[in-house]
């Protein structure tokens, strides 16, 4: 019995055989829509949007008497200031937290403790403090000498001879830096695997050949990032030795604010950009050798920003070319 002329399927009505890869080559993969990303992103922009306005608009700011301070000799002799402080308390404070990490790490027990004594003091003691009884040194030891405890002085000299705005300063920052800069550095040694000591102590080699040319190059990977990072945090402390008679960049606009009060907001809108300005600085170093030390611990290097620009260019010209064509 034959089959319904309507129900049968003839050879020459079949579709080729690659018919149906060239169907699911045409069709588009659409993204998963997400609309609560875009409401959220329009909410942002929104309210980025309106505080920009009200930062331009609002006259309360006055940014022409901002643009008159910017650049004041005043200003930019404080920003002198502010960068000589940063410079000399960074490299001061890296050198002292070295010694004390050393310490902290030493097998002698007297040197653990008074390391760690000092790292537990200094980073209890809040910075202003520190910097308001150096500035008052003088007043508890007029003199100091150096001799045999308990006995003769070698020699002595005048400490308020020495003690100047900027030598105060410049300890007060360093002392308070080095307590944070030992645990940087101590945590960098104890990043290093253990196995590269056992390697460095099978080889017969000198503890302070070790320290040098194997353990602590090893070590800068974590310590240089780290460091950079807490420069920041330098940068803004530099704002306190205000209060040891130190015109610094914030010392400088406030002088300037009481001298002028009615220019006050613009004067301390002067001293924000400029700190967003030199963080922004330290932030692009930090970024680049963080990026510097990344080789050979990761299997590509972090894009920097102007190729993360031109990827971004490429991927933007093929999808104009993807729409163009279809």
């Amino acid at each position: 019995m034959s089959e319904p002329p309507g129900d049968t399927v003839t050879l020459a009505e079949a579709p080729p055989t690659d018919e149906p890869s060239k169907l699911l080559a045409a069709q588009r993969v659409l993204p998963l829509r997400r609309p609560g990303r875009w409401i959220v992103t329009a909410i942002v922009l929104l309210l980025v949007a309106q505080f920009v306005h009200g930062l331009v608009t609002n006259p309360f700011y006055q940014w022409d008497r901002w643009s008159y301070w910017f650049l004041r000799p005043t200003i930019l002799d404080g920003l002198l200031i502010t960068l000589e402080v940063t410079a000399c308390s960074a490299v001061l404070g890296l050198a002292g937290g070295i010694v004390l990490a050393l310490g902290r790490l030493s097998k002698s027990p007297v040197l653990r403790a008074v390391s760690w004594t000092y790292v537990w003091a200094l980073r209890s003691i809040p910075l202003i403090v520190v910097l308001i009884f150096l500035y008052n040194f003088s007043a508890l030891y007029k003199t100091l000498s150096v001799g045999i405890p308990f006995g003769p002085a070698f020699f002595s000299f005048d400490e308020s001879r020495l003690a100047t705005d900027m030598a105060v300063a410049v300890v007060g920052l360093s002392l308070n830096e080095a307590a944070y800069a030992a645990e940087v550095v101590r945590g960098g040694i104890l990043s290093v695997d253990q196995g590269q000591h056992e390697a460095a102590a099978a080889l017969g080699l000198p503890k302070g050949y070790q320290f040098r040319r194997i353990v602590f190059p090893q070590a800068l990977r974590s310590i240089v990032p780290n460091y950079v990072n807490q420069l920041i945090g330098l940068i803004k402390s530099t704002s306190l030795v205000f209060y040891v008679s130190l015109l610094d960049l914030f010392g400088s606009a406030q002088t300037m604010g009481s001298t002028y009060p009615g220019d006050i907001v613009p004067l301390l809108l002067v001293v924000t950009v400029w700190y967003l300005i030199l963080t922004s600085v330290v932030s692009v170093i930090q970024f680049y050798v963080e990026r510097h030390y990344a080789r050979g611990a990761t299997r590509s290097l972090p894009p920097t920003p102007l190729q993360k620009l031109r990827t971004g260019l490429t991927d933007l010209r093929a999808r104009i070319r993807r729409e163009a064509a279809v």
